[in-house]
């Protein structure tokens, strides 16, 4: 008898622990890793927000998945060339030029909510913006020209040529790094 009391306490820890894992909730899973780094799930679900607040629409997971990493790529080269980033100021400034861009503040704030993000998380995706978006103005605008004539045609002259710059670059960087992406394209 004492034999089958021995295998209870077992029994009741295998219940226990079925019964843990039964309850156990995925909180965020890895879409990719670049070099040692890793892009969260948690990461793409945010900036899909932000482009909903921004644009009312956002990119497919995978498109916004690539966008990471390319920040990745801007960022890591920021960093290394100990490039400033924003002050709150400035943050702040790029916020309310967000809230600005919309035709009330009623619309921005139903916007927003339809977003789930918080004044918190809009900060820091305007942060990120700035420090990302100044680095590659920095890097790459001494090698545009725009004289007088050219103020007219400056966005097809100026911007594009910089967009261009930043992709090239960006796909060179791309091939030198070991990226391995685990999110499967949902179709979204």
């Amino acid at each position: 008898m004492p034999r089958y009391w021995s295998y209870a306490p077992a029994g009741a820890l295998l219940a226990l622990a079925a019964t843990c894992a039964q309850s156990q909730e995925l909180l965020d899973q890895i879409a990719a890793r670049v070099e040692s780094d890793i892009i969260l799930l948690s990461e793409v679900r945010t900036l899909s927000r932000y482009q909903m607040l921004v644009d009312g629409k956002a990119e497919t997971d995978t498109a916004i998945l690539d966008r990471l990493i390319d920040q990745w790529i801007v960022r890591n080269e920021a960093d290394t060339a100990r490039f400033p980033h924003p002050t709150d100021v400035e943050i702040a400034h790029g916020v309310e030029h967000l809230q600005a861009s919309f035709a009330s503040p009623d619309e921005y704030q139903a916007r927003k909510k339809q977003s789930g993000l918080s004044d918190k998380e809009i900060q820091h995706a305007v942060a990120e913006q700035l420090y990302l978006s100044n680095y590659l103005d920095s890097r790459f605008r001494p090698a545009v020209q725009v004289d007088a004539k050219q103020v007219e045609d400056f966005y097809q002259q100026a911007v594009v040529p910089i967009n261009e710059q930043a992709e090239v670059w960006l796909k060179e960087s791309r091939a030198r790094l070991h990226v391995e992406k685990f999110l499967k394209d949902s179709g979204k």
